[in-house]
């Protein structure tokens, strides 16, 4: 997944020089809205592989985030790409820790992930929002290369590198925003679904996907009934 700002944010943070001839990893490829890979691989890597938890465009390997080097082993890829991936994983300490270790040793990573304020958003799940001060933290154990807020919506985008002498952050006490619970937590559980707040936000996703798919609906009547006219006035 990658929108406008994201694809502007990715085309003008990484080059040429950094992706020709290097081992590519997007991880959270499914291209939903949009995705960075065709100008990257315009740029020609030696290897481009795109991860996701289901089949669809722009994914090669069904993997998990929290799998990625289970799957790939460690110190794999020369770049690791990720866009609108982590406020979705559950457990994002590992799914971080993940990224961070299936890198090499000065990887390159371009991360973009959504901020408090942005609208519950389940594909399947949202949980968590991140902040520039969150990011700071996080990834204190590699070098920031850029780091900026979208002027277009609640979002973040980040540039690293992976030192060469990484040692790693470890996360698990870490207590950042969750949208399930609008408290910030380490973890998400079942119960956290069950709050009063999450209900009400549940029921106000429903009301607006319907409302979409009652206008979508509406502007295909229109153009059908449009078309149909336009049609019976050449014939007549």
């Amino acid at each position: 997944m990658c929108h406008v700002s994201c694809i502007i944010f990715g085309a003008k943070s990484l080059s040429k020089e950094e992706i020709a001839g290097k081992e590519v990893l997007e991880a959270g490829s499914y291209d939903v809205n949009g995705t960075l890979r065709p100008l990257l691989e315009s740029y020609g890597p030696k290897e481009y592989v795109g991860t996701d938890i289901m089949h669809g465009p722009g994914v090669d390997i069904v993997c998990d985030a929290e799998d990625l080097v289970k799957h790939f082993g460690d110190k794999k890829f020369d770049v690791i790409v990720s866009t609108e991936m982590l406020e979705h994983a559950k457990d994002w300490q590992q799914v971080i820790s993940n990224l961070k270790n299936v890198a090499k040793p000065g990887a390159i990573f371009l991360l973009t992930t959504r901020s408090y304020g942005f609208a519950y958003h389940a594909y399947p799940h949202d949980y968590w929002r991140y902040e520039k001060e969150d990011m700071e933290n996080i990834f204190s154990d590699m070098e920031i290369l850029d780091i900026e807020k979208d002027k277009m919506a609640p979002d973040i985008f980040l540039k690293l590198r992976k030192p060469k002498n990484f040692k790693e952050r470890k996360l698990g006490d870490y207590n950042l925003y969750s949208i399930v619970t609008d408290t910030k937590i380490t973890h998400v559980s079942d119960g956290d679904y069950k709050n009063p707040y999450f209900h009400k936000l549940r029921i106000k996703m429903q009301v607006n996907h319907l409302i979409y798919k009652v206008e979508n609906t509406l502007k295909s009547l229109i153009k059908f009934l449009i078309s149909s006219g336009n049609k019976a006035d050449s014939l007549s």
